[in-house]
């Protein structure tokens, strides 16, 4: 028997980043909202103390805050004609669960798209001429003049740690001046940088490059953001990515907004709460709420004047197709919208190996970095290149933990004796540089529903299909000997190239980067949602996160997201909630 809850002004579904920016935004104009997370709950002092959050074998072996694959998952493949099959232990990419999502283990490193990002076709289009055919990329329906205030209020929230490049058209020396326009300065300065930044900082400066410190949710001395929440100096410990902070000094909905938000009496969690499918009504012109099942395998229905999706992109994507919501992506006939254009990340990097230094990796940050970004987005001509996009090179000390990180050089074993010497005298004279690459839409790359495996619940599960292009190919190509060229500039003993040189492979971690499936657009006919998150079938369901992407660019993409959410947030207050209905007209 289904129990039926009262009914609220709103349900959010999940409780990372997203969640918490809604629950905050919209409970102070006094509604009612519900928040339910199907993992269970977190907090800093509870389940991060400094005593056992740096456990490398438990958070990240044994993947203590991510989703486990025995209760839900997805079946992979590289091309349509191979049989997926079901992932059973995550590599590539980690979904978190549990309260703040991946806001908790994330690095920090939190960058604004580029200008031209939000403009990919037609940007592209009219400097270089017609895209191929295959290549499904489309322009955001929102600019970045639009979202600037929007960055800027998520950058203050967080305490972001960096240096202006760009300050309302003012280019100025030691930021990225490349960067869109900002309104004001990080509210924090740059992190202090080591030994590798250094270098990498002297070596791009010789090529003619533009380093700049990378902008960090790491925290390079104690803040209060606008809530009035307290955030610590960061120790650099280097436990971030993977890692809940135990000091206060990374940005999470822990240390941000849930001590705010948990107290106001019109807000609700519920944990571990798993929602099944979203509810319409007889016309299926309106989301009535969500039914979900407890702890316990109870079923609930929670009804809603407004529904938000608020989960990782992959799991958003998989209930708007559960709960058929729009038509699901035929990459066969170029029809349907859920699943299209899903991206991800291209990446590639160069490892640099020092005889008379010591680089102590141990100590770090996960967003202590220095970048260029000369060769991102379109900040260089790709005339008679083949490819568009772009990729920032960067060199971060995100802690050498040694589980994960066995540095050694070209040539060694991959085990024993020769192997464990090698290891031995590298381990603390080792840095890297990382080129993080965007991700162009393509017709072949998409997600639908598997037709043979199933849920413990009885329901498909998420099918991915996925390779990596020729565009991105190209891109790798041409930006990765940059990076090496870098590497050798940094005064090394030698330097060994990680190349894209393969198809790609679910296994190895890269990022947790995953982007598209309910990409946002100008239409129906183009995308799932509108310009401010709205489904374009059921007027008060929005879905938040990168599945909004249309393509994925060269940087990290939470501060985008966060962007979105709050642009999103504004629309549902000043316009919604005043006159109920589509936000923008098919």
């Amino acid at each position: 028997m289904t129990q039926l809850h009262r009914e609220v002004d709103v349900v959010l579904v999940g409780f990372g980043w997203t969640a918490a920016i809604l629950a905050h935004e919209l409970t102070q104009d006094g509604l009612e909202v519900v928040a339910l997370e199907r993992g269970g709950w977190r907090d800093t002092p509870t389940d991060f103390p400094t005593t056992h959050a740096p456990d490398e074998l438990r958070y990240y072996w044994r993947h203590e805050m991510f989703q486990e694959t025995a209760q839900e998952t997805q079946t992979f493949r590289n091309r349509r004609g191979q049989t997926a099959l079901p992932i059973r232990r995550w590599g590539s990419y980690l979904p978190g669960v549990g309260v703040g999502g991946g806001g908790v283990h994330w690095n920090g490193q939190t960058f604004r798209f580029l200008p031209s990002d939000f403009l990919a076709r037609s940007h592209n289009e009219d400097r270089y001429g017609p895209l191929p055919d295959d290549m499904t990329v489309q322009d955001y329906p929102v600019t970045y003049d639009e979202l600037e205030p929007y960055f800027d209020q998520f950058e203050k929230l967080c305490g972001i740690s960096g240096q202006a490049g760009n300050l309302r058209g003012d280019i100025r020396a030691g930021g990225n001046p490349f960067e869109g326009w900002r309104s004001d300065e990080y509210p924090n300065p740059p992190m202090e940088m080591t030994f590798s930044q250094h270098r990498f900082a002297e070596g791009a400066h010789d090529m003619g490059l533009h380093p700049y410190p990378g902008p960090s949710a790491n925290m390079s001395r104690g803040y209060t953001n606008p809530l009035g929440v307290r955030l610590a100096p960061c120790t650099y410990c280097g436990f971030c990515e993977k890692f809940g902070c135990g000091n206060y000094s990374k940005a999470s909905p822990q240390t941000t907004i849930l001590p705010v938000v948990m107290q106001r009496p019109n807000f609700r969690l519920r944990t571990y709460c798993d929602v099944l499918h979203v509810n319409k009504d007889r016309d299926n012109t309106r989301a009535t709420g969500v039914t979900y099942v407890d702890a316990h395998g109870n079923l609930h229905e929670q009804p809603a004047q407004i529904v938000i999706l608020c989960g990782y992109q992959l799991s958003n994507t998989r209930l708007m197709m559960l709960s058929g919501i729009g038509e699901i992506y035929n990459p066969a006939t170029g029809e349907g919208q859920v699943g299209r254009n899903y991206t991800y990340q291209v990446m590639s990097g160069v490892d640099v190996f020092y005889d008379d230094a010591f680089t102590n990796e141990y100590i770090g940050a996960g967003a202590l970095g220095m970048v260029v970004d000369d060769y991102n987005g379109d900040n260089f001509d790709h005339s008679g290149l083949g490819f568009i996009g772009g990729a920032y090179i960067a060199c971060w000390t995100t802690n050498a933990r040694p589980i994960e990180n066995q540095p050694v050089p070209e040539g060694v074993p991959e085990w024993g004796a020769e192997w464990k010497s090698a290891l031995q005298k590298n381990f603390l004279r080792h840095t890297s540089l990382s080129v993080h690459g965007a991700s162009m839409a393509h017709r072949e790359n998409y997600l639908d529903l598997d037709p043979v495996y199933k849920d413990r619940y009885g329901r498909p599960l998420m099918r991915m299909t996925y390779d990596f292009t020729v565009n991105d190919r190209r891109l790798s190509e041409h930006i990765t000997p940059i990076a090496a060229d870098i590497a050798r500039g940094m005064g090394g003993r030698e330097i060994k190239v990680n190349s894209l040189d393969s198809s790609y492979d679910i296994w190895p971690y890269q990022t947790t980067h995953n982007t598209g499936g309910t990409i946002m657009g100008a239409s129906p006919d183009d995308s799932v949602v509108n310009r401010y998150l709205q489904s374009w079938d059921l007027h008060n369901l929005f879905v938040m996160g990168a599945g909004a992407f249309p393509q994925n660019a060269g940087y990290n993409p939470t501060g985008t997201v966060a962007a979105l959410t709050y642009f999103s947030a504004r629309a549902i207050r000043d316009q919604y909630l005043r006159d109920p209905g589509p936000l923008v007209q098919a």
